[in-house]
């Protein structure tokens, strides 16, 4: 059994305007998600890339393949049932983000580290009404309460939709700050994942690639691509 994958069993793969927006159809039939409800999507832009990944399918199905699919079945079959506990889990980022923990040493990629990431702490103390503290090492920083409470209700108010994504470009960056960046137009996916590497890219350039760590690095950009499409989609007309 552990070559089986289900078959394409369509000719054609539509969007159909569905009660509270967008559903796909396959030969008529509406898609459903994996635990059997209805795959309704908020937004045309959702619903038309959902039905080309269908649509591209061949003999095989693969679910590799259908980022936006996995997207929208994550966002009504696990975010919409546990909003709170979704929300909790990714502002729970905010007290050890990323940008927080910088390098005592060498200069050089100390100095990077403050390039790249000081502005972006001033844009959360800016946009986001949440100022990080910055220590350097590994041992833990205590964030101002008022902070994580201002990260926690930004979270907090978005939607299934809106979660889905951002837990993508939140856990791939290992950064709130960053994923909240791209979320509002602040960033691009690819200059937040630029900016999350500064570390690993520093290490590359000192001691050369690893090739699987490269591949491996390389799947995890690409699925910031796909939250970061995603996330647009959802607010796309």
């Amino acid at each position: 059994m552990s070559g089986w994958a289900p078959k394409r069993f369509w000719t054609s793969a539509e969007v159909a305007e569905a009660p509270g927006g967008f559903a796909v159809t396959l030969d008529g039939r509406h898609v459903k998600t994996p635990a059997k409800a209805p795959l309704v999507v908020p937004s045309r832009a959702l619903a038309e890339a959902i039905a080309r990944e269908w649509q591209a399918q061949d003999e095989k199905i693969d679910p590799a393949t259908m980022p936006v699919t996995r997207g929208a079945n994550a966002a009504i079959d696990k975010v919409r049932t546990q909003h709170a506990e979704v929300a909790a889990l990714i502002a729970d980022y905010g007290g050890t983000d990323l940008l927080c923990y910088r390098a005592e040493a060498p200069r050089e990629l100390v100095a990077r580290q403050s390039a790249h990431w000081d502005p972006l702490l001033d844009w959360a103390e800016a946009a986001l009404g949440a100022r990080l503290a910055v220590t350097q090492g590994v041992v833990p920083v205590a964030q101002p309460e008022a902070t994580l409470a201002a990260l926690s209700a930004r979270v907090a108010a978005m939607d299934e939709w809106q979660l889905a994504a951002l837990h993508d470009l939140v856990g791939l960056t290992g950064s709130l700050v960053l994923g909240l960046a791209v979320a509002e137009g602040r960033l691009t996916a690819d200059e937040a994942w630029t900016i999350a590497q500064i570390d690993e890219a520093w290490q590359a350039e000192q001691w050369g690639a690893d090739d699987e760590a490269a591949a491996h690095a390389d799947r995890k950009r690409a699925a910031l691509l796909d939250a970061e499409r995603f996330w647009r989609m959802r607010h796309a007309l």
